[in-house]
Order: C-alpha cells, then structure tokens, then sequence
C-alpha cells in the first residue's frame, strides 16, 4: 500500500523501537526523553531531540507514524534521504524549541498570577486562578465560597496559598509534565507537502471528499491555532508545538528555496 523510502522507513523503524522499549522495557526512557519545562527538574537539554523519538499510547504512535508513511516519502524522492531527515530533524527540534518558548510564558504568567494572589488573597482570584491555569480541578469552589465569605480567616487565605502554591509546582515539576512525540516535525512534513503539492487531492479519513493538500494543511492549522488558544479542561495536546512544526518548516522551506537549483 505504501511505497516506503529509505528514511521514511528507518524512521518509523526508530518510533517504534523506542515506543516499545518505554513500555515495556525501559520505563525511564519517557521521564528522560520527553521534553519538560526549563527550570523543571527533569529538564536535560538532550530532551529536545529525543522527545520525538517518544509516544505517548499506541493511538498516538500510529497516527504519527501514519502521517509520515503517507507524506514522506514523496518529499524523500523529490529531495533525498539526506534532506529530507535534515529537514524532519530540524522541524521536530525548532518546534520544541518554540513550543518551550511558549510554554515559559504561560509560566511567567502563572508565576505572575501567584504573586498577585499572595498579595490580595480573595475568594474571586482564587477562583480565578483555577478556572485560568488548572481548569480540570475540582473542589475549589467550596475553599472560594468561604474565602469570598470571610476573606480575613488566616486559615482558609493560607489553605488557598498553599493549593496555589501546589498549582504551579505541579505544573512546573510534575514527572508527567513532559511532552513527547513526532507532531512537530509531522506538521512541518505536512506543510511541506502542502507546499509543493499544493493541489493534490487527498482522501481523508475524516474528510468525506477529496480535499486539496493546501486546503488541508491550512484547515488544520486553524484548527490546531483555536484549540491552542481556546483550551479545554483535560486537553493534554501540545497544539503550540504543531504550529511550531509548521512555521519552522516554512522558514525552513524558504530559505532553501533561495538556492533554488539545490532545493528543486
């Protein structure tokens, strides 16, 4: 069904060698390779490259590796082995990087968010802090309720501190706080796709039409754009990282195309 080039190949070989040693072999691998926070202490600088190599369930690994053998190898032949995995390279690294990039704001936010807290301590910031940075939780409300009631009780104002406090260090250094997978260089793969065959037609899953690749690629950034901004409660997707994958591939993509007669 699918005529595999030799990188492709090589690639989905490593994926799944590596996924399969995380479960079932060497459990360590997902706390060292996925890519957490800097200033996490689980943070390694190696973490940019390997996160990639690292899946998180069978669904997450197939849909990946299934993007890679679809799009892959007709890019490989038009560019070569030694292109081709120099660009899926640096898509996966420049879209950690990004991804890292907005990741530390949203915790300079969240620190931020704290210190104001710990200043004016009510029942309406409390609550404000959860619905913003940890929507998922659940019970804080009751600890709000009484805080908005009786907002000088130096017990329920050092309770909020403390689940506070907890928010951000969870989120900082929680060990499952790492992000891990080939969707970075798999968007910049697509937008790749899209970009030299804008109007091949694909039959899509999902799609009950065949849809040009242009149309494709950009129908699923905004969609990836929306739910990076409007986040729902238990959401774990890094949607940033995506966009990343793509924009570092369109940077990537122009700048060889100013050699144009390497680049076709």
């Amino acid at each position: 069904m699918f005529n595999l080039t030799p990188t492709v190949r090589n690639l989905l070989i490593a994926n799944v060698v590596f996924f399969l040693a995380q479960t079932n072999f060497l459990p360590l691998l997902t706390q060292v390779g996925s890519l957490y926070p800097i200033g996490s202490p689980y943070f390694y600088p190696w973490q940019f490259f390997t996160y990639m190599f690292l899946h998180a369930s069978w669904g997450h690994i197939i849909s990946n590796m299934f993007g890679l053998i679809s799009f892959g190898p007709l890019l490989e032949q038009r560019w070569g082995a030694a292109r081709f995995l120099t660009f899926w390279m640096i898509c996966g690294v420049g879209a950690g990087v990004l991804y890292e990039g907005v990741r530390g704001y949203e915790m300079h936010k969240m620190e931020q968010a704290r210190e104001e807290f710990h200043h004016s301590p009510t029942g309406p910031e409390f609550s404000n802090f959860f619905h913003s940075y940890f929507p998922e939780a659940t019970g804080y409300e009751t600890l709000a309720e009484a805080l908005q009631r009786n907002p000088q009780n130096q017990e329920y104002i050092n309770s909020a501190t403390a689940a506070v406090d907890g928010v951000v260090t969870e989120v900082r250094d929680s060990p499952q706080g790492g992000m891990l997978g080939a969707s970075g260089a798999l968007f910049g793969i697509l937008f790749a796709f899209a970009y030299l065959f804008p109007n091949t037609e694909l039959m899509l899953l999902f799609f009950p039409f065949p849809i040009k690749a242009k149309y494709f690629v950009f129908l699923y950034a905004a969609y990836e754009l929306y739910n990076g901004v409007h986040r729902t409660p238990g959401d774990n997707v890094a949607h940033f990282a995506h966009l990343g994958g793509l924009l570092i591939g369109f940077l990537v993509l122009k700048f060889w195309e100013r050699g144009r007669e390497r680049f076709y």
